[in-house]
């Protein structure tokens, strides 16, 4: 196949070619700097653009570390001559390395690769992609391996202080109910999992402080760095809800209404010492499958999520975590912000 081969090499007045072959549509060009060696390819009758190809075989060198940082590249107008291209095509493509915060402009319009040390760009931000990728470029030229690079990561990331709070608990209806609860109360973003998904994907701890029930903190001790441990969630006593039962007067049908079943056996056996063999208590489930079953109740209670999406004015609900215990985790929150 026919094509045009140079190479050139770093001079005090830039670049000397060496070698120069010509031919008619695949081009080469293999050039030698202080910083490493740079070969490209472009195929003028393929259906990838010539940019393209110059864009990500250029891209490829330096992901690789065959161009260190520092490296000089050629100029538009010289590239474009051996490569006989037009020379608006080599600009485009060194403007996307440029943009993407692969190559710097040095002495006016020189470009290099970009190193460690050279500053963010006046115009635009890096993609979250791009500094990823920098990262592992730049810890790979320094001889780190990626499990170097993901251990110093995961210990710098938890050592910053946490941006949301992670409430871990087994049951999802559980779970789903003290997000709610959390997010209301302190404002602060919220996530969740359980204690099975916390002991295997380990890095959602990371840029969290952890909140569980109090009497699954045994279970979740074991996942969360002990420089942040986690805070446990008490829960409040259903005092008003009883007080609500004992304003019945008459016979009555009191409907329990959750999104959690460990709410709704917690609340059944807490409530039946005060109804007595008076009245006649039904629990639900939320969502539920016909909202008509809650026409026949006298006495509606439901926890706050469910009060939350019923919207019904007559139901009394009733918050799970105790006061005290979410004031805590907000001071704990900020406290670590002040750190």
């Amino acid at each position: 196949m026919a094509m045009t081969v140079f190479e050139v090499s770093r001079a005090r007045n830039g670049c000397r070619i060496l070698l120069s072959k010509t031919a008619s549509f695949f081009y080469s060009h293999r050039w030698s700097g202080d910083g490493g060696r740079m070969e490209v390819h472009v195929n003028k009758v393929s259906e990838v653009p010539v940019r393209q190809q110059l864009t990500e075989q250029i891209l490829l060198l330096i992901v690789t570390g065959r161009l260190k940082a520092g490296s000089p590249l050629p100029s538009v107008r010289e590239l474009a001559r051996r490569l006989k291209i037009h020379h608006n095509t080599v600009s485009e493509a060194y403007q996307d390395l440029v943009r993407r915060q692969w190559l710097v402009r040095r002495h006016g319009s020189h470009l290099i690769v970009r190193g460690m040390n050279d500053g963010m760009p006046l115009g635009g931000k890096l993609s979250l992609e791009d500094i990823i990728n920098q990262t592992i470029r730049l810890a790979r030229e320094q001889g780190y391996t990626l499990q170097e690079l993901r251990r110093q990561v995961r210990e710098i990331l938890s050592a910053e202080p946490p941006d949301h709070i992670l409430v871990v608990a087994e049951e999802p209806g559980l779970r789903r109910l003290l997000q709610l609860e959390v997010q209301q109360a302190l404002g602060w973003p919220v996530e969740g999992c359980s204690d099975k998904e916390l002991a295997v994907k380990r890095g959602l701890e990371i840029g969290a402080l952890v909140a569980a029930p109090a009497f699954a903190l045994p279970d979740v001790e074991p996942f969360v760095t002990k420089k942040r441990p986690p805070v446990p969630l008490e829960f409040g006593t259903p005092d008003h809800l009883i007080e609500e039962v004992s304003k019945l007067s008459e016979p009555s049908v009191i409907a329990i209404v959750s999104v959690s079943q460990v709410c709704l056996r917690a609340a059944a056996g807490l409530l039946a010492p005060a109804t007595c063999d008076r009245h006649s208590m039904v629990e639900y489930l939320w969502p539920l499958e016909d909202m008509r079953a809650l026409d026949g109740a006298d006495l509606v209670l439901c926890d706050s999520l469910v009060k939350t999406e019923l919207g019904m004015k007559c139901c009394v609900a009733y918050r799970l975590v105790d006061e005290h215990s979410m004031r805590y985790l907000g001071a704990a929150m900020d406290s670590y912000q002040d750190r």
